[in-house]
C-alpha cells in the first residue's frame, strides 16, 4: 500500500514516536511510506536519517478551514495515489482528514491516544461518522473517554483497542548501567514535567523516604513548563541530594535500565508507553491506579497500584520494594513477562495491519 502518516506536531513526545516506529515497521513489511510533518521538526529529522520520505506541511486548529492547505494534501494524495492515512492529532485530524474524503482515500484511520473525551460538536461527529473508517484506541480508557459523547453515533464496527508495542531489542543488547555498586536504591520517573504527570507527587514521596532515613536517589527525566516549580519544591524540602532533574532523555532503555525501581506519578494515561518501556528493562513498577494504568500494571504481580491521591500508601510500597531485592526481581521479571505477552511492537503491528485491510 501506498500509506501516510500525518503528524505535523513540532516537538517529540510518545505520539510522534509512535507514528515513527509503526513507519519504520510499515517499511519492514514494503509498503511505500511517507510521513507529513513540519520541516526540521524531531520528527522530520529522524525520517531523514532513516530515510523515510516525508511531506512537509504544517496544520494549526483552522487549517482545515485554508483551501490552499486542503489543495496541496489533496493533491500530494492524488499523486502518491494514497491508500491508507494515519493520523493521531486533532487540528492534523480535521484538515487531512476533510481532504482525504474529498480525495476519496481508501482508508482514513485515527489513532487516538488521550483518554479525555472528544468535543461533542457539528464538525467532529460529522469527521466521526462520515471520514473515518478505523478508529484505534490505545487503551479501553481512551476508547471509553472517545466514545463519551458520541452515543447516538455508531462507531462500535469501526473501532478496535490496539495497545501500543515495544521493540525490546534495544534492551536485549548491550546497555548502559551506571553505578552498579551504589550502596543506594534509584527510583525513575520519565516523562513531561506538566500538571498531567503529577511530579509534585514525587516531591512528597521523596520527602516522606527521607524522613525515615531511606537511601535513594530519584531521577526525573523531561522537560516541561512545570521544571522551574518542580526545582524550587526540592530545594523548598531540601532534597537535592536526592532527587535530580535530568532533563531530555535521549537513550530512555539506558535510564530504564540503570534505576531500580520506576515510578508513575500521572493523573491520568491514554497509554502509559513509560511503564512498557520500565518492564521492558524487568523494572517494578509503582502508579497509581486510574485510567489506563490497570490495563498495564498487575497490581501485585509486576507493581503495585495505588489509589489516587493516597501519598503515604504509594511511599510505603516503594519502601517495601527498596527494602526487599527479591521482590524487585520477582515483580520486574512478571513485567517482561506481561510485556512478552501483550506489549510486542510487530505483534501489535500485525494487529493493526489486520485490522485496517479487512
Amino acid at each position: 500500500m501506498n500509506v501516510l502518516f500525518v503528524n505535523t506536531k513540532g516537538f517529540w513526545g510518545g505520539g510522534e514516536k509512535l507514528h515513527f516506529e509503526y513507519a519504520e515497521k510499515f517499511v519492514e513489511l514494503g509498503h511505500n511510506v511517507f510521513i507529513a510533518t513540519k520541516k526540521y521538526s524531531p520528527l522530520f529529522n529522524k525520517c531523514k536519517d532513516k530515510r523515510i520520505n516525508t511531506f512537509n506541511i504544517s496544520l494549526g486548529n483552522l487549517a482545515f478551514c485554508n483551501p490552499l492547505k486542503i489543495k496541496r494534501l489533496i493533491n500530494f494524495y492524488k499523486k502518491e495515489k494514497i491508500e491508507l492515512i494515519i493520523i493521531s492529532n486533532s487540528p492534523d485530524l480535521k484538515a487531512a482528514g476533510i481532504a482525504a474524503k474529498i480525495a476519496r482515500v481508501k482508508n482514513i484511520v485515527y489513532l487516538r491516544g488521550l483518554a479525555v473525551s472528544v468535543r461533542n460538536n457539528i464538525l467532529n461527529k460529522y469527521i466521526f461518522k462520515n471520514i473515518l473508517t478505523h478508529i484505534v484506541p490505545n487503551s479501553e480508557e481512551t476508547k471509553k473517554t472517545t466514545l463519551k459523547n458520541f452515543q447516538n453515533v455508531k462507531l462500535s464496527c469501526k473501532i478496535k483497542v490496539i495497545y501500543h508495542g515495544i521493540d525490546i531489542k534495544d534492551y536485549d543488547r548491550n546497555v548502559t548501567y551506571v553505578n552498579n555498586e551504589k550502596d543506594y536504591i534509584v527510583l525513575g520517573n520519565a516523562g513531561r514535567l506538566t500538571e498531567q504527570k503529577g511530579q509534585e507527587h514525587l516531591i512528597e514521596i521523596a520527602k516522606i523516604l527521607k524522613s525515615e532515613n531511606i537511601k535513594f536517589k530519584l531521577l526525573i527525566a523531561g522537560t516541561g513548563d512545570l521544571k522551574k516549580e518542580l526545582q524550587e519544591l526540592i530545594i523548598e524540602n531540601k532534597l537535592e541530594k536526592e532527587v535530580e532533574l535530568l532533563g531530555f532523555v535521549g537513550k530512555i532503555e539506558n535510564f530504564m535500565t540503570s534505576i531500580d525501581i520506576f515510578l508513575l506519578s500521572s493523573i491520568w494515561e491514554g497509554f502509559g508507553y513509560v511503564i512498557v518501556e520500565a518492564m521492558a528493562a524487568k523494572k517494578p513498577v509503582v502508579a497509581f491506579n486510574k485510567s489506563s494504568n490497570p490495563e498495564i500494571v498487575e497490581d501485585k504481580k509486576t507493581g503495585y497500584l495505588i489509589e489516587y491521591p493516597n501519598i503515604k500508601d504509594f511511599a510505603e510500597k516503594v519502601k517495601n520494594l527498596i527494602n526487599n531485592k527479591d521482590l524487585r526481581n520477582e515483580l520486574g521479571n512478571n513485567g517482561r513477562k506481561r510485556l512478552q505477552d501483550r506489549f510486542i511492537l510487530d505483534d501489535r503491528i500485525k494487529e493493526f495491519e489486520e485490522f485496517i485491510t479487512n
